[in-house]
């Protein structure tokens, strides 16, 4: 009854659809950019600088002849590695320290959770960028960086979660038959305050590729030559009076990306909400 009960609000939820059909575009694009690529994403023709959109280069080229078009499909690519693993190692530390706080209490629930009033306290951009200039910039820098620094609010979402359950009374009734509080927390607990979790993945990769995109507009991303959306817009910023096509196409792949996570987390949240 409840999954057909989900099921049929999945079909009706607009915004949940909306969402899943951008994400999987841009999933798609990246998986099979050399087959969707025209060009050679990093390829110098100096003889084809700042060339229009045309139907040779759809996107026109930058400042070093490279195809626009090929370069934002290969900065797919990016954008999403850096989301999924980012927020994969933000989920794994949030989920074990939610679980350690709620389950366990006392003072393990009072160091965990002022470690966390104290990360809050920090602008999470400004903290990356201020982690991020002791360290050389480079992709795998940037994803430790989100990753690590974008646990807080899982921890918290988790251990309200845990708060609630652990009373209940299956619970209860592990205890009393001697569970081990860890077979608890994983096989009882675990998998019944997850569904939260998901819109907050959701949500916090189009956070972490937005942030991804600002470090490499600013230079302390992926750098050049490899293609990123943001170090693309770092041409486009220089240019933008005379080729307004390094700005326009890699801000608008940013901007369909992150509204499409947004929509898909939206619709989640209202396909999975008990009160809906």
């Amino acid at each position: 009854m409840a999954g057909s009960r989900l099921l049929k609000k999945a079909k009706g939820s607009y915004l949940l659809y909306s969402g899943l059909i951008i994400v999987v575009f841009f999933i798609v694009l990246a998986v099979f950019a050399p087959l969707i690529a025209t060009h050679d994403p990093t390829a110098i023709n100096f003889d084809e600088v700042f060339l229009p959109p045309s139907s040779v280069h759809f996107f026109g080229t930058d400042e070093l002849g490279r195809d626009v078009f090929s370069r934002c499909v290969y900065g797919s690519r990016i954008s999403l590695f850096v989301g999924f693993v980012a927020v994969g190692i933000s989920l794994a530390i949030g989920v074990l320290l939610g679980l350690l706080a709620g389950y366990i209490g006392g003072i393990t629930d009072l160091i965990i959770m002022r470690i966390v009033d104290i990360m809050l306290c920090f602008p999470s951009f400004f903290l990356i960028l201020a982690v991020i200039a002791f360290l050389s910039p480079s992709v795998f820098n940037v994803m430790a960086i989100i990753g690590l620094t974008g646990w807080m609010g899982v921890t918290r979402l988790i251990r309200a979660e845990v708060l609630s359950v652990r009373t209940r009374d299956y619970i209860t009734a592990a205890r009393v038959q001697g569970v081990s509080g860890v077979k608890i927390m994983l096989k009882h607990i675990l998998p019944n305050v997850m569904t939260p979790v998901f819109v907050t993945a959701t949500l916090g990769i189009a956070g972490a590729i937005l942030t991804e995109s600002s470090l490499s507009f600013l230079g302390l991303g992926v750098q050049p030559p490899t293609p990123s959306w943001g170090n693309i817009l770092t041409a486009g910023k220089d240019n933008i009076m005379f080729a307004w096509w390094l700005s326009m196409f890699p801000g608008l792949a940013i901007f369909i990306t992150v509204m499409g996570y947004n929509l898909l987390g939206e619709g989640l949240r209202d396909v999975l909400d008990p009160k809906n």
